[in-house]
């Protein structure tokens, strides 16, 4: 499209509520990318909460998505103690869970879920929009966490609209938030 796009890359690591002024006040756009593990997942979150708070546009990737939900759950929910369970398996909110076939697989080398997956957007949403109106589409999957469905009615209320599902309607594939300019994960 003819857009030149300067990236900043900022190791979530070092980013903290006292420097994230300092490390994306001038941003266009936060994309909080991919990952494994829980190195650096406080200075994602705070990413995302800059981002969801200063009406900064926001793509959320795989487990940026799912440090997205997590923001947006002690943020905007206060349930206080939402996370994953990849990263606190007592969490007493979580609102992501591993998918429940993968619960029983011990041995876990290439065992997760992997490959294309087709995924129903809702019409008229942003990621309707990123699919130029496509409503069913096709996305590379390499994970064994989800979005956990207990909580569907409690953020959907809360605003997290969920606009991207299996074809099934089991997994939760797209979130939006309603009331901000351009939040995607």
């Amino acid at each position: 499209h003819g857009i030149q796009v300067d990236v900043r890359s900022v190791l979530s690591d070092d980013l903290t509520a006292a420097n994230v002024q300092a490390k994306l006040g001038d941003v266009c756009g936060v994309l909080v990318a991919p990952g494994f593990g829980d190195r650096g997942i406080d200075g994602k979150i705070e990413a995302v909460r800059y981002a969801r708070t200063n009406g900064i546009p926001f793509l959320g990737i795989c487990l940026g998505m799912q440090v997205a939900i997590v923001e947006f759950a002690r943020s905007v929910v206060e349930l206080d103690g939402e996370h994953s369970t990849e990263f606190d398996p007592d969490s007493p909110f979580p609102v992501i869970a591993m998918m429940a076939e993968q619960k029983a697989i011990t041995v876990k080398g290439g065992t997760m879920r992997l490959g294309a997956y087709p995924c129903q957007i809702s019409e008229g949403t942003l990621a309707s929009e990123i699919y130029d109106g496509e409503t069913l589409v096709s996305e590379r999957h390499r994970h064994r966490y989800e979005f956990n469905n207990d909580y569907i009615d409690v953020l959907s209320e809360a605003g997290l609209k969920l606009v991207g599902k299996s074809v099934d309607g089991m997994l939760v594939e797209v979130v939006e938030i309603a009331d901000h300019p351009w939040f995607v994960g």
